[in-house]
């Protein structure tokens, strides 16, 4: 089977899953593909690289893939109903898979460079709802921005807090009316 980045972006997250731990090291992605470490840097510049690659790909798929939109509703609803699924899906994956929220947290969320990049879809999704055309997706960049205590893992200790929807529901009605 043919070396790939997504191989080896596969093997160390189910290398994370295995040992429960987000400390996996190069070697031991390559011991299990079966290549030297050197190996790895022809697809990935540097280990910074290959983790945030891991990271966009969990990101990806178990929070921005999980969202459903709803067609029926006006664009105002569909986006409150998208950022509450967006930020649930976020505390969700917090709760369920602790190694990967890890990994995500320290080469993702502590790195507004690889931030940025890895929110690229949400911002498509919320400028595609709202029908913005700006190619850089500010607008959406600044809603998104709006909730970040309910997604940035350095809040993630008040996301079980009883009034976590109400809160919600106070950021979605002072930024409403700006939309």
């Amino acid at each position: 089977m043919a070396l790939t980045r997504d191989r080896i972006i596969q093997t160390a997250e189910q290398l994370i899953q295995e040992t429960h731990h987000s400390e996996v090291t190069l070697d031991q992605i390559a011991k299990t593909l079966g290549i030297t470490h050197a190996a790895l840097y022809k697809h990935f510049q540097n280990k910074q690289a290959l983790w945030e690659a891991v990271a966009a790909a969990w990101f990806q798929r178990e929070i921005i893939d999980r969202i459903q939109g709803e067609a029926a509703i006006t664009p105002q609803n569909r986006l409150h109903n998208w950022l509450w699924a967006f930020v649930t899906a976020k505390k969700n994956a917090y709760h369920t898979n602790p190694q990967m929220f890890a990994l995500n947290t320290r080469y993702i969320d502590n790195h507004p460079q690889a931030l940025r990049q890895v929110l690229t879809p949400a911002y498509q999704i919320i400028s595609q709802i709202m029908d913005y055309h700006d190619r850089h997706n500010e607008r959406a960049e600044t809603i998104l921005a709006a909730f970040a205590i309910f997604t940035l893992p350095n809040f993630k200790e008040t996301w079980d807090d009883p009034d976590y929807a109400q809160r919600f529901e106070r950021s979605w009605n002072l930024i409403k009316a700006g939309l």
